[in-house]
This record gives C-alpha cells, sequence and structure tokens, in this order.
C-alpha cells in the first residue's frame, strides 16, 4: 500500500498481509481499513488478473473457501504499522464504514452479499444477500441505506442500515460497478462499464433518471464536495487500456470536460475541501491529481504495482 504525503510529494509504499484491493480511511482519519486475499510470497511467475468489475487482483492469491481473506485496521499515521486483522468475508471487495466509524461494510463479490463486521467486537454481525457479484458501494450521506453496485446481475441492491436488510434491487443498465451519492443524498451516480455510461438514480422514486455516455469502460466515480460534478475514471480494457476522466455536471447532467490521466484509470476520490481529484491508474502504476478548477493534471506520484483503491484524508 502506498502513501502519498500530498505538501511534499513524497511516497511511502510498505508491505501488507493481504493483497488491498480497496481502502478507505476511518470517519476519524486514524485509521486506514483495507481489505483483501491474502498476499502470497515465494510464487515467482504468478501475475496479475481481472476480476468481472474489471478491477486488478491476484490471480493466485485466494484460497478455495475464501477463508484467508481478511479486514486490516492499518495506523493511517505509520502504514507500516497494522492495528488489527478482523474477518471480512469471502473473496472482498469494496469497503466503507459507518458513520461513526464502529462498523465496516464490504462487498463480498463470489458470495453475493455484504458482510457487515462489528470492529469493536472484531466479528461478523451480519451477511445480507445482494444481486449478483456485488461489488462497489457507498452510504448515503445520512447513514441509513447503503448502495451496492452487483456487477453481473446489472442491478443496484438498497440495504438499510438499521434492519441489515435488502429494502430494493434497482435495475440500472449493463455491469454496474460502483456507485457515488450526491452530498444532499438526493441521486446515486452509477458506473456502467458495459455501456460506457453512467445512470442516475432518483434515491427517492428508486428509478433511473438519466444515462450519461462517458469514456470507455467506466470503472469507479466519485462526487465533489459541494456536490456540483461527478469524475468517473475510465479504464478502458486490459489490452486497449484508456487513460482518461469524465468530469460530469450534476445540474446539466451531462460531460463538461474530459482529462488525460495516466493509463488504466480507475480509483477515484475528491478531497475533502473540493480543491483535488486523485485517480489511480493501474497500467501506469501512478496517480493523477487533477485541479477541480482547471480540470488538468497538475501532478502525478509513482507508486506500487497495480494501483487500485484510493481514499484521501487531510492533516490539520
Amino acid at each position: 500500500m502506498s502513501e502519498i504525503t500530498l505538501r511534499t510529494g513524497a511516497v511511502h509504499t510498505a508491505k501488507v498481509s493481504v493483497i488491498p484491493h480497496n481502502v478507505q480511511i476511518s470517519p476519524d482519519g486514524k485509521t486506514v481499513l483495507a481489505v483483501g486475499m491474502p498476499a502470497m510470497t515465494g510464487m515467482a511467475g504468478h501475475g496479475m488478473g481481472n476480476d468481472q468489475a474489471g478491477e486488478k487482483t491476484d490471480t493466485h492469491a485466494s484460497s478455495e473457501d475464501g477463508n484467508d481473506a481478511k479486514l486490516l485496521l492499518i495506523d493511517a499515521g505509520q502504514i507500516d504499522k497494522t492495528l488489527a486483522t478482523l474477518p471480512s468475508g469471502g473473496h472482498p471487495a469494496h469497503v466503507v464504514t459507518s458513520e461513526k466509524g464502529d462498523r465496516a461494510y464490504i462487498t463480498n463479490s463470489e458470495a453475493n452479499q455484504v458482510s457487515v463486521v462489528d470492529i469493536q467486537h472484531k466479528k461478523i454481525i451480519a451477511e445480507i444477500p445482494t444481486g449478483a457479484f456485488p461489488h462497489g458501494l457507498r452510504l448515503s450521506p445520512n447513514g441509513q441505506e447503503l448502495y451496492v453496485a452487483n456487477v453481473t446481475d446489472n442491478n443496484v441492491s438498497v440495504i438499510n442500515t438499521q434492519n441489515l436488510k435488502e429494502s430494493a434491487r434497482i435495475p440500472v443498465g449493463k455491469a454496474p460497478v460502483q456507485v457515488a451519492f450526491t452530498p444532499d443524498g438526493a441521486q446515486v451516480y452509477v458506473s456502467l462499464r458495459d455501456e460506457n455510461s453512467v445512470a442516475i438514480i432518483d434515491t427517492v422514486t428508486r428509478q433511473v433518471l438519466n444515462r450519461i455516455k462517458v469514456g470507455r469502460n467506466p470503472i469507479q466515480l466519485y462526487t465533489t464536495a459541494d456536490g456540483s460534478k461527478v469524475y468517473v475514471a475510465n479504464q478502458g480494457s486490459e489490452s486497449e487500456p484508456d487513460n482518461t476522466v469524465s468530469v460530469i455536471d450534476v445540474k446539466s447532467q451531462s460531460v463538461q470536460a474530459t482529462v488525460t490521466t495516466g493509463m488504466g484509470a480507475h480509483g477515484v476520490v475528491a478531497s475533502s475541501e473540493g480543491g483535488f481529484v486523485f485517480v489511480t491508474n493501474n497500467q501506469d502504476d501512478t496517480v493523477s491529481a487533477i485541479d477541480t478548477s482547471t480540470q488538468e493534471v497538475v501532478a502525478t506520484y509513482r507508486v506500487g504495482p497495480n494501483p487500485n483503491g484510493i481514499t484521501y484524508r487531510s492533516i490539520p
């Protein structure tokens, strides 16, 4: 896992005990949550492949039942230090936390469910069925619902965080990979990898309002803090990678700009202050920093191999 210090541009890369498929900063900014399958050593010649969501994954790092998969709690100020190792459910994809940081919600793609982990008691307290191959997920701004992209079912699961049950399943289009709420919670944007588009869901009616054409094979996407824009990473395919980010204007529901980043544009996060968006480029082993006022790449950081997920914390 690589850490970028933006003030200096320094990059520190540390070994962790899993292949970190996705990472998420805790609400208090003290802990990084990372999920993945165990890192296998001494296996020369074993390469990287893609899962059904188009994300990089170690093709030789999984056990038959996924019991070796883990949720790591890592010290955000010292990423070489793992604070705790918790169960994640088999074959974890993405992780997000509850508002208070007391729970982790993890998609388990091959089990077609979301695992709910009680962080304090270090145990799974619920396993919630979803559509087929759940992948990206996000918590609503009020903390009451999770929206989960089900890649091979072409729909999005809505999970009630109070009773920990699925309350709806919304058809959206071909191969939804990730979701992003607007800050007011009124809409959810969904990347549709196999349609080269993004769907917009009305969270009240739970209907698709619109679809917006973007670049090739969109994977992750993220809404800026002011809710004015959604940044969409267009990864392309492994044989023909793309290197663009589509910038959607929320008011007009149209692509306002297309930013050129590195090859295999994949993970996206926006700074809490709103001035920058950061994109992992998994075929370039880099992270691009986009200035949201100019829509230009203003810095490129070389990180570890095949970067997937990305998260951000502000340091006073």
